[in-house]
């Protein structure tokens, strides 16, 4: 999601170069909502583990 973002960035930069800036500022929207999007799963994703408190030392494997 993270790359979707980053390449609707580029295509914006590249429309606004180019004098599309109309398609320019569409792609800066929505790579704004995408990186948003990626955001807030990561801090989910981030907190989900903290809750469920997975011990990544496990000392049997020794």
């Amino acid at each position: 999601m993270i790359r979707a973002a980053v390449s609707f960035f580029m295509i914006a930069l590249v429309a606004f170069i180019l004098g599309a800036y109309g398609i320019a500022g569409l792609s800066m929207e929505i790579g704004k909502i995408l990186l948003a999007v990626f955001l807030g799963l990561a801090i989910v994703s981030f907190f989900a583990a903290l809750i469920a408190g997975k011990n990544t030392n496990n000392k049997e494997l020794l």
